[in-house]
């Protein structure tokens, strides 16, 4: 893919060497050169200096033929406007934007623009690891599902997949084991020490918990 990521911070200085090391075409953005000197030696794509929203340097950065484009400066107005130039006029396939204010990123999630919001990511984990520290609901985006891990013992053991499931409610969809991951077939037998991942209804998860005895 050929990428462009705005902002050369922490996030999108690891974005980049993450998508290089994959071997995707790189280009990072930023108005401080020395923000590069957090990509490495060893980062093969292409720097330049600017602003994300500059239409001429967009172009000299290769937007017209982008894949993705990615704005996560430390600055909200910056990402906004950067990403609705690369989604608006230039057409570009997959545009994301980093938001810090949580009211924004809901505005602007609704007018169809793909938000991630750091402070609302962040605050769920929180949530998560203080309520339960094995379910997830930053996991899946939806306030109506969430992600579970479920070690087996005692009374699990030896049970199937089809056997815990609850239609519409909860669903294994990983099991993972000293020999690897599998995705589970509904006669799978549980053993002692599998992991579990299951999607969960959110408004299940006491049922669920009940039911497996956690």
């Amino acid at each position: 893919m050929y990428v462009i990521i705005v902002g050369c911070g922490r996030v999108g200085s690891e974005l980049a060497k993450l998508l290089s090391n994959e071997s995707h075409n790189v280009v990072v953005i930023d108005k401080a050169q020395s923000s590069f000197e957090r990509l490495g030696g060893a980062f093969n794509g292409l720097t330049l200096v600017g602003n994300g929203f500059d239409l001429e340097l967009l172009k000299q950065a290769g937007i017209e033929k982008s894949d993705a484009f990615c704005s996560v400066t430390n600055g909200d107005n910056t990402n906004l406007i950067s990403a609705q130039v690369a989604k608006k006029i230039f057409k570009v396939p997959k545009v994301i934007a980093r938001v810090y204010d949580p009211q924004r990123a809901h505005i602007y999630a609704a007018l169809g623009m793909d938000i991630i919001s750091g402070t609302i990511l962040f605050a769920s984990m929180l949530r998560d690891k203080i309520i339960e520290s094995r379910f997830s609901s930053y996991l899946i985006e939806s306030k109506d599902l969430g992600v579970i891990e479920i070690e087996v013992k005692n009374n699990l053991i030896g049970k199937t997949i089809q056997d815990i499931n609850l239609p519409s409610e909860f669903m294994v969809v990983s099991i993972t084991r000293l020999d690897g991951v599998i995705i589970p077939e509904p006669q799978t037998v549980l053993k002692a020490k599998d992991m579990l991942a299951g999607v969960v209804k959110v408004s299940s998860l006491e049922r669920v918990k009940e039911k497996l005895r956690l």
